[in-house]
């Protein structure tokens, strides 16, 4: 009589997982607790804070409440950090310093939409790097979805008006990349690298590298004891700064480094989209700033997007689970 055997293990560039709700649910706070930032600490800036200064204490104060979780790790395992240093320096350079470092810097030679845009094309750039690395063609789900997706975003940042230059869109193109490897890293947290250890690893490793360059003088400092206005009401500087770094920047990677791991990085970065509508929400409560009806046109667009790649990664991760058959 045969035994009975299992399916053969498929790998992949970006391995198919069952999309969780509780995933979804991570992903969506991640993308609702960064959206927060951008309008709380444009005040700041405005008012006269340094990008280096915002940024120093955005991922120090960040990485100090995570700790913990990178300290226990450390207990736990030995030889933690020996076996995982790079990929914790690697998350703490790119998706942590990277990111926001090259994105401000985009925004100072472009207007923000168009910054944004190219930023948020990190999920396109993902699919194609599969396609390129595997050469087998995305599903007709995933490259409608990305479609649709990126429609939806061009109707919700206004691009209308906007200039080209060329150190700005490298700049955004450099920042899209950091997103990219944001979520292709953060895919890779497990039992051996908690997802809370690497975040808080990056945070810390990205703040102590602004700590430098704000010592040495390539980053400038400012931090003057400022108020700023929020819906209406005037605040001190350390209001939206410590919402920022212990609320919005602390959710949003933790939130974020654990829902990877749960609906892969693909579905993961498209849900990501979601902190652009977010963020507008925030500018119309604390900045005044109200959106447009094609704006929420494009909110609609991208939901759809999101909807049709889940959906492709739904059926991949049905179709890539083993049967094993009763003895």
């Amino acid at each position: 009589m045969a035994a009975p055997t299992a399916s053969l293990p498929m790998i992949s560039a970006l391995p198919a997982h069952r999309v969780s709700t509780s995933g979804l649910l991570l992903a969506v706070a991640s993308a609702l607790a960064f959206s927060s930032s951008g309008p709380l600490i444009k005040p700041l800036l405005e008012a006269g804070w340094s990008l280096g200064a915002a940024l120093l204490v955005r991922m120090g104060v960040a990485g100090l409440i995570l700790s913990p979780a990178l300290f226990l790790a450390i207990r736990r395992q030995r030889g933690f950090l020996r076996r995982h240093w790079k990929l914790i320096l690697v998350f703490g350079l790119m998706p942590v310093l990277g990111c926001q470092l090259f994105f401000f810097s985009a925004m100072q030679r472009m207007p923000v939409a168009v910054a944004l845009l190219i930023q948020y094309l990190a999920p396109v750039m993902l699919v194609a790097f599969v396609w390129l690395r595997t050469r087998k063609a995305p599903s007709a789900l995933v490259l409608w979805g990305s479609a649709v997706a990126i429609v939806g975003l061009v109707l919700v940042v206004d691009i209308s008006g906007a200039s080209f230059d060329l150190l700005g869109t490298l700049f955004a193109l450099a920042a899209a990349v950091c997103v990219c490897a944001y979520f292709v890293i953060s895919e890779r947290a497990g039992d051996e690298l908690p997802p809370l250890a690497l975040a808080a690893g990056g945070l810390l490793t990205g703040g102590i590298i602004m700590a430098v360059l704000c010592l040495s003088g390539i980053m400038p400092f400012a931090a003057p004891a400022v108020s700023v206005v929020l819906a209406g009401v005037e605040v001190p500087w350390f209001v939206p700064l410590l919402w920022v770094a212990a609320i919005a920047t602390t959710m949003g990677y933790a939130f974020g480094v654990m829902a990877v791991p749960r609906i892969g990085s693909r579905v993961a970065s498209f849900v990501g989209l979601s902190e652009v509508l977010f963020a507008l929400g925030f500018a119309w409560i604390f900045l005044a700033e109200v959106p447009v009806p094609i704006q929420f046109a494009g909110g609609a667009l991208i939901l759809v997007g999101v909807i049709l790649v889940r959906a492709d990664a739904q059926s991949a991760g049905n179709r890539l689970t083993p049967v094993v058959p009763a003895p």
